[in-house]
C-alpha cells in the first residue's frame, strides 16, 4: 500500500497563479463513486466512507496539505476567440500529493462552488455531468489514452437549472486526479499581462516537477509538444472526440481532462462533432490533430515573452512528424502489434478500412476483432462481424498487419476475448445508464458498466504512459 505523501508545491511556490477560495457548503453529500485503485496510488484508500465524504464533499483539508483550496488563474482561446475572463469558475486545486512512483499529482475539483472566476455561473456540476466524466475517464484509461482519473463523485442535493438538459436536475461534485492543471491558458494569461517573472518561475516549476531534462522554456515547449502529439494520436486511435478543445482545456503534461460534451465514434467519420454548439465543426474528430497543433502554436507564441523565437519555431515545425509517428505507434498498441520504425502505412490501412464500413460500433470492433494481428484472424473471420471483413480496403488492412509480429500473444488468452463483442461507450449507452439513475435512482447499470470497462482494460492492458 502506498504511503500518503502530501506535497503542496504550487501553494509554496510563491507564484501568482491562484486565489485562495472557500468550497461550497452542500445540503447533502451522498457518496456515489470512489476510485480505490487510484486512491491506493496516493495512500488514501484507507479512508472510511465518512472520512472520504468529509474530504471530497465537505473539503476538509487533507493532513499537512493546503489549508484552503486554490482557484487557478488562466485565460484561453475558446473556439479560437481570445477570452481573458476565464479561470477556475467551478473548480479548484484541493491538494497535491506524491503517488507510489514519487510523481507529483493534483487533486482538482469540478462543481465545488463559485470562485472569483465564475462569471455569473453557479459553480456547480450536474450529476449527469459527473456520471459522464467518471465513465469517460474509465474508458479512456482502458483504451490507453493519457487521462485524468475520476477519484470521487458525490451527489450534493441541490436542484440545478441548465439550458441544455431537462431542469431542475440533480447536482454533484467531482474530484479528479491528474499530473497537472497548468493549462496552455495559464501561459496565455501571463503573456497577456506581460508577467515575465511569473512565467519564468512557472517554467522552473514545470522543469522541477515534470520535465527535468527540459532546462528552459524552449525545452518545456518541446516536451509539451511531444506529449500533446501523443495525446492527439491516442484520441484518434480510441475514436474519441473531446468536443471542446479550447486552449484552456489542454495542459502541459499531455493529459485529457475536463470532459464536457465528449463522444466516442460509433463508426469512422472525420466530420463527427461532440458538442451541439460546434456549428462549424471546428473540433470535429478529424480536425483534432490540427486543433492541438493550433493550440500548441498559441503556447509557443506566449513563450516568446521569455525565450528566443527560433527554437520555439523549430520545435513547432516538428509537430506533424511527431503526430504521425505517434499515430502509427497508437495503432500498433491498439492492435497489439510490435511496432516498426515506420508505422504510417498501418495507420493509413486502418483508416482506409474503417472508412469502408458503416455499422454502429465498427470503430471499436475492428481493434477488438484483430487485436493481436494475424494471430486473431480465425477469431475475426469466424466472429459476428465476419461478413464485413471483405473487399479491397480490407485486403489492404490484412496485408498491412501481416507484416507485423504480435506484441504480446499472452493477452489473447484473457477470457474477455472469448466474448463476441468489444466494450464500447456510445452515446445511447450513456443515456440509458443515466435514465436508470434519473428515473429510479438505480445505479446498477453504472456500476456494471464500470466493471465491464475495467475488465476490458485488463484484457487489453494498454499503457497510457507507454
Amino acid at each position: 500500500m502506498s504511503k500518503y505523501s502530501p506535497d503542496p508545491r504550487l501553494l509554496n511556490s510563491g507564484l501568482a497563479l491562484f486565489d485562495e477560495v472557500e468550497a461550497a457548503e452542500f445540503p447533502q453529500t451522498v457518496l456515489r463513486y470512489r476510485n480505490d485503485q487510484a486512491a491506493a496510488s496516493i495512500g488514501l484508500d484507507h479512508l472510511s466512507d465518512e472520512d472520504w465524504t468529509q474530504h471530497f464533499g465537505g473539503f476538509h483539508p487533507l493532513p499537512d496539505n493546503q489549508p484552503k483550496p486554490l482557484a487557478l488563474r488562466y485565460h484561453g482561446h475558446q473556439f479560437r476567440q481570445y477570452n481573458p475572463d476565464l479561470g477556475d469558475g467551478r473548480g479548484f486545486l484541493f491538494a497535491q500529493v506524491r503517488d507510489d512512483r514519487e510523481r507529483l499529482l493534483d487533486l482538482g475539483t469540478k462543481g465545488s462552488g463559485r470562485t472569483p472566476y465564475s462569471r455569473g455561473g453557479d459553480g456547480r456540476l450536474t450529476l449527469k455531468g459527473g456520471v459522464r466524466e467518471v465513465l469517460a475517464t474509465a474508458m479512456l484509461e482502458a483504451l490507453g489514452v493519457p487521462t485524468s482519473k475520476s477519484l470521487s463523485l458525490i451527489e450534493t442535493g441541490e436542484q440545478l437549472v441548465r439550458g441544455d438538459e431537462p431542469s431542475p436536475t440533480r447536482s454533484s461534485v467531482l474530484v479528479r486526479l491528474s499530473h497537472s492543471h497548468i493549462r496552455f491558458g495559464t501561459f496565455e494569461r501571463l503573456a497577456y499581462t506581460g508577467d515575465t517573472e511569473t512565467m519564468k518561475g512557472l517554467i522552473d516549476y514545470i522543469v522541477a516537477h515534470f520535465y527535468p531534462d527540459a532546462k528552459d522554456a524552449a525545452g518545456v515547449f518541446a516536451a509539451t509538444l511531444k506529449a500533446s502529439a501523443k495525446l492527439a494520436a491516442r484520441w484518434m486511435a480510441a475514436g474519441f472526440v473531446h468536443g471542446v478543445l479550447n486552449t484552456d482545456n489542454m495542459n502541459i503534461t499531455g493529459e485529457s481532462f475536463d470532459y464536457g460534451p465528449y463522444r466516442f465514434l460509433p463508426r469512422f467519420d472525420p466530420n463527427f462533432t461532440a458538442a451541439y454548439f460546434d456549428h462549424s465543426g471546428l473540433y470535429a474528430y478529424g480536425r483534432q490533430p490540427d486543433t492541438v497543433g493550433w493550440n500548441l502554436a498559441r503556447l509557443g507564441s506566449c513563450l516568446t515573452l521569455i525565450s528566443p523565437t527560433e527554437p520555439l519555431s523549430a520545435t513547432m515545425a516538428e509537430y506533424d512528424a511527431h503526430y504521425q509517428r505517434e499515430l502509427g505507434l497508437a495503432m500498433c498498441q491498439r492492435l497489439n502489434l510490435a511496432p516498426k520504425e515506420d508505422n504510417e502505412a498501418l495507420a493509413r490501412a486502418v483508416h482506409g478500412f474503417l472508412k469502408s464500413v458503416s455499422f454502429d460500433g465498427s470503430f471499436e470492433a475492428l481493434f477488438y476483432d484483430w487485436f493481436g494481428g494475424r494471430l486473431s484472424e480465425a477469431r475475426a473471420t469466424n466472429g459476428p462481424r465476419a461478413d464485413h471483413y471483405t473487399g479491397e480496403a480490407f485486403d489492404t488492412f490484412r496485408a498491412a498487419i501481416a507484416g507485423y509480429e504480435t506484441a504480446d500473444a499472452s493477452k489473447l488468452g484473457h477470457p474477455r476475448f472469448t466474448e463476441p463483442d468489444p466494450e464500447t461507450l456510445l452515446y445511447d449507452e450513456i443515456e440509458a445508464i443515466w435514465a436508470g439513475i434519473a428515473e429510479h435512482d438505480d445505479w446498477s447499470a453504472f456500476r456494471e458498466k464500470l466493471a465491464r470497462i475495467k475488465a476490458y482494460g485488463q484484457a487489453l492492458s494498454l499503457d497510457a504512459d507507454g
